[in-house]
């Protein structure tokens, strides 16, 4: 498995990608010479976003992006990594779900568990395109052709997505494509 990646942006150009670490030095960087410029920093593998505080030293900005440590556990089994959530479903699945082998979690794990192996590669190009829509949706959503090349992002038209973006910046041009290679790969 690869480790994961961020990359930073301060308005449409692309700063770095690497680490997390890595993202908010270049990000802190720019902040020092730019105090009010628009950054963001993106998980590459979501496409989510989050504002970092980048005042002060880089120690301190790094200091602040480290996850607080549990005080408390919370319910479910924190040392194996099982997180409880709430789950909505109507009486007729809770009740299905229930006389499955294990109880209700252990039957939605095993469902879940089967939907990922029976089809691995649509799966990825799913988190993936989901990922690229998130990133294009923060920085692009002003851009003209971005209701367009939403569409053909979401229909996996490869021709007409190359064609909404074609005029955007390339840092965002380039991280797009980045993000759903290769369900979208560049021919030649």
């Amino acid at each position: 498995m690869n480790a994961p990646t961020y990359t930073a942006f301060a308005d449409h150009d692309r700063l770095r990608t690497g680490t997390l670490q890595d993202a908010l030095s270049a990000a802190w960087e720019h902040a020092q010479r730019r105090p009010h410029a628009s950054i963001v920093i993106f998980d590459d593998a979501t496409g989510q976003h989050r504002d970092h505080d980048l005042g002060g030293t880089l120690q301190a900005t790094l200091d602040r992006a480290r996850p607080e440590p549990a005080t408390t556990p919370g319910p479910g089994r924190p040392k194996l990594g099982v997180v409880s959530r709430e789950v909505s479903l109507l009486p007729r699945h809770w009740a299905w779900l229930e006389q499955g082998r294990g109880g209700a979690s252990a039957t939605l794990r095993r469902l879940i568990d089967e939907a990922r192996r029976a089809d691995p590669e649509g799966e990825r190009r799913r988190q993936t395109t989901e990922a690229a829509g998130r990133f294009m949706t923060v920085l692009a959503g002003h851009l003209p052709g971005y209701e367009e090349a939403s569409r053909a992002l979401y229909a996996g038209d490869t021709d007409r997505l190359y064609a909404q973006i074609r005029d955007w910046p390339d840092s965002v041009q380039a991280h797009l494509l980045y993000l759903l290679d290769p369900p979208f790969q560049l021919q030649g």
